[in-house]
C-alpha cells in the first residue's frame, strides 16, 4: 500500500506527458499532450482520521486533506496558514427534512462554490510564483461562476495576470459584473459564442508553441488545483452528517464535472459514499453515455437557465473515465471504454429541463421553504429522481447548492415573485463601472490579442 509520506506525482490522462509534482501541475494547468493531470495514487484517510474530523473546523480539515498532496512542496505550517486564510467564512448545512441537507457553498466572496477552490489555488500559485520570482498568465473560460471566483481570488496577486473568456449572452448580469468590474491584473473578454467556444480557445492557446513565452496556466477545473480543494467540502459534509462509517449520498449538479470529481476524489481517499448523483441540465451527453455507453458531444451546447452548466463536452469527463479504467481524449473521442457496469453502480445521472428547473424552484419553496437558484434546483430535481428509484432507507444525503440565489434575481422573481436578499458582495456591484473587451469565437484573433497585450 502507498504511504502518505510518499511524494505524489501527477500524470496526464492522455499518457504522453512527463509526470510532475503538485507545483508543476498547478503552474502548468493542462498537460502538454492536452490531457488533464491526475494523481498517481490517492492518499488514504483512515477511519480514525475521518472520525477525528467531526470535531475539527473546516480549515483544519482542509489542511489535513491537502497536506499529503503538498508533501515536500509546501511547508506544513505555510499550508496551514493558507487554509486558515482561504476559509474564513461559513459552510452552512441546511436541514431540509429528516437526514437530507443542502450544503450551501455560496458564502464566499463571490457567492459561489468556486470560491473554495479559487481562493486556495490563488494562494498556492501566488506562493510558487513568488518562490520562483517569475510571472504567470492565467487563462480561464467560464460559463458563469468560475470567472468571477478566479478573478476575485487572483486580483492583486503579484506576478500573476488573469484573462477570463465568457460567452456574452449566457451569463447573468451579476455574474458578468463580478468579473468586469475588477481592473489591475484582471482582464475579461466577452466572446460572441458559447462556453464551449471559450473553452476550446483556451485549450488551443495552451498547446500553441507560439505562446510558450507567455507562461500560460489555467484556473478552471482543467487545473488539478481546482479539484483537490473541492474534495474537502465533501469530507466536511460527511463528518457533520453521518454516524460511524455510514455512507453518504452526494448530489452535485454538474456541467464541466469538476465539482462532482471533487466528490469522487474524496471517496477514493476513503470517504464512504453510497451514490454519486450527477444531475445535468438539457445538455444530456453524460446521462446518455451512462445509459448507453455511447458518448456524443452536444455541439453547440444548449443554453439553459442553469447557465454555468451549459457544457456540451465536460473537460473532467477525462478524469472520471480514467477512474473507471477508460480513456477519453480532450476532443471527446472514447479511446478505451470505461467499466460501464462499475460506473453505473456508483453514479446516477438525469437530465433536467428548464421547465422542470423552474417547477422545482417553486415546489422546493412551497413544500420546504427551501430557496434554490437554477443550478441548485437541477441538483434537487436530480435528488428526487434518484430517491424515486433508490430510496434512502434512513441514510444521510447532501445536495450541493452551488451559488447564491441573489446571483439570479430575475429568475427567482419570475418563479416565486420574491426578491432574494443579496449579500453586500453582490449588491455593491451595481454601483461599479464595467470594463471588458469583446471578440468573436476566433482563435487567431484571440492569439493576436494575447501576443499584443502579454508578450
Amino acid at each position: 500500500m502507498q504511504t502518505q509520506i510518499e511524494k505524489i506525482q501527477f500524470h496526464s490522462t492522455n499518457g504522453l506527458s512527463p509526470e510532475v509534482d503538485l507545483k508543476g501541475a498547478l503552474l502548468g494547468g493542462q498537460a502538454p499532450d492536452r490531457g488533464l493531470y491526475m494523481p498517481n495514487f490517492f492518499p488514504q484517510l483512515s477511519p480514525e482520521k475521518l472520525e477525528s474530523f467531526r470535531s475539527k473546523s473546516y480549515a483544519e480539515i482542509a489542511n489535513e486533506v491537502l497536506q499529503p498532496f503538498a508533501e515536500g512542496i509546501v511547508d506544513q505550517d505555510l499550508l496551514k496558514s493558507l487554509c486558515e486564510d482561504a476559509y474564513d467564512y461559513d459552510v452552512p448545512l441546511e436541514q431540509v427534512y429528516d437526514r437530507v441537507h443542502v450544503m450551501r457553498l455560496d458564502q464566499g466572496p463571490t457567492a459561489s462554490f468556486k470560491d473554495f477552490a479559487a481562493r486556495m489555488m490563488a494562494r498556492l500559485i501566488g506562493h510558487f510564483v513568488r518562490e520562483d520570482r517569475s510571472r504567470l498568465t492565467i487563462l480561464t473560460a467560464t460559463s458563469g461562476d468560475t470567472g468571477s471566483a478566479v478573478a476575485s481570488a487572483f486580483h492583486g496577486v503579484e506576478g500573476i495576470r488573469v484573462v477570463v473568456l465568457f460567452p456574452i449572452d449566457e451569463v447573468s448580469e451579476r455574474q458578468r459584473r463580478q468579473m468586469t468590474t475588477l481592473k489591475d491584473n484582471i482582464r475579461t473578454i466577452a466572446i460572441d459564442g458559447k462556453f464551449d467556444d471559450c473553452q476550446a480557445m483556451v485549450k488551443q492557446a495552451f498547446a500553441d508553441p507560439d505562446l510558450a513565452g507567455l507562461d500560460l496556466s489555467s484556473a478552471n477545473s482543467i487545473n488539478i488545483g481546482r479539484l483537490l480543494p473541492q474534495s474537502v467540502y465533501y469530507v466536511y459534509a460527511w463528518s457533520r452528517l453521518t454516524k460511524g462509517n455510514e455512507p453518504l449520498v452526494i448530489v452535485t449538479p454538474s456541467g464541466n464535472f469538476g465539482n462532482m470529481m471533487g466528490a469522487v476524489f474524496a471517496n477514493r481517499m476513503g470517504v464512504p459514499v453510497k451514490k454519486f448523483v450527477v444531475p445535468v441540465n438539457e445538455n444530456d451527453e453524460f446521462p446518455t453515455f451512462l445509459a448507453t455507453g455511447d458518448y456524443r458531444k452536444i455541439e453547440p451546447s444548449k443554453a439553459c437557465v442553469s447557465n454555468a452548466m451549459n457544457v456540451g463536452h465536460p473537460s473532467n469527463l477525462a478524469r472520471l473515465v480514467e477512474i473507471f479504467n477508460g480513456h477519453i481524449d480532450e476532443k471527446g473521442k472514447v479511446v478505451r471504454l470505461p467499466n460501464m457496469d462499475a460506473m453505473r453502480q456508483e453514479l446516477f445521472s438525469t437530465a433536467v429541463s428548464d421547465a422542470s428547473t423552474r417547477e422545482t424552484i417553486r415546489e422546493a419553496w412551497k413544500k420546504h421553504r427551501l430557496l434554490l437558484e437554477p443550478h441548485g434546483a437541477v441538483g434537487w430535481r436530480g435528488f428526487l429522481d434518484y430517491i424515486a428509484v433508490e430510496p434512502l432507507n434512513g441514510l444521510p444525503a447532501v445536495v450541493v447548492e452551488t451559488a447564491h440565489p441573489a446571483k439570479f434575481p430575475d429568475e427567482i422573481e419570475k418563479v416565486l415573485q420574491i426578491t432574494p436578499d443579496a449579500p453586500e458582495t453582490l449588491s455593491r456591484l451595481d454601483k461599479l463601472e464595467e470594463d471588458y473587451d469583446r471578440m468573436g469565437a476566433d482563435y487567431e484573433a484571440f492569439k493576436e490579442y494575447l501576443l499584443a497585450k502579454y508578450n
